[in-house]
């Protein structure tokens, strides 16, 4: 058995509204709420990273809305071929969410361990909002699990599909406004500062 930090599950709390999906009200602000910022060179970079993210979620809520066509096709159950190709298509979508699954901690890890270092010792005011992100990063890890262990369900029972969806949908929901408040707060200081990511 496991046991629960209790701090730990406070914090996700104050994060996460009960619908699952990222509270951005309680999301700690340095930038001067003029909205969106026109990045820079430097900050241009961490923005078009972003959108290789966003991009490769699209394709995955794209595969997803591809398989869960074929599988609520009736005619599926007319032949062996249509089964069998709706089971690559569950192992492709697999193959797929793992990988990007593997993308996106991957970038969680070098923000969290370069990037946010660099930005807190160049701009001390930053760390609420690093500190804010650096959370957001594990609960963001949490639904990765969640949709990893989904397709697992449904790879074993093909009627387990309706749980995919929600985990993808709650990955693309929370990870779209993680990207967006990132963005928000930090491209302008990158730009500032000349943090070469």
């Amino acid at each position: 058995m496991t046991d629960v930090d209790p701090a730990a599950t406070r914090r996700e709390e104050a994060i996460v509204r009960a619908d699952g999906s990222l509270d951005d009200t309680t999301r700690p602000r340095v930038s001067n709420g003029e909205g969106r910022y026109q990045a820079g060179e430097a900050g241009q970079r961490l923005v078009r990273i972003h959108d290789h993210l966003r991009e490769e979620l699209r394709q995955l809520q794209d595969a997803f809305e591809r398989v869960m066509a074929g599988h609520s096709d009736p005619a599926v159950a007319r032949s062996m071929i249509n089964q069998l190709t709706m089971r690559q298509n569950y192992w492709t979508l697999g193959s797929f969410c793992a990988s990007y699954c593997r993308v996106l901690a991957t970038h969680h890890t070098i923000e969290d361990e370069h990037m946010f270092v660099h930005l807190k010792a160049a701009q001390e005011t930053l760390a609420p909002v690093l500190g804010r992100l650096e959370q957001e990063h594990e609960i963001i890890a949490a639904a990765l699990s969640r949709l990893d262990a989904a397709l697992v369900e449904m790879i074993q029972d093909p009627a387990r599909l309706d749980g995919v969806h929600r985990a993808v949908e709650l990955l693309a929901d929370m990870l779209l406004s993680h990207l967006d408040y990132e963005e928000s707060e930090l491209v302008a200081p990158i730009d500032r500062l000349g943090l070469q990511i």
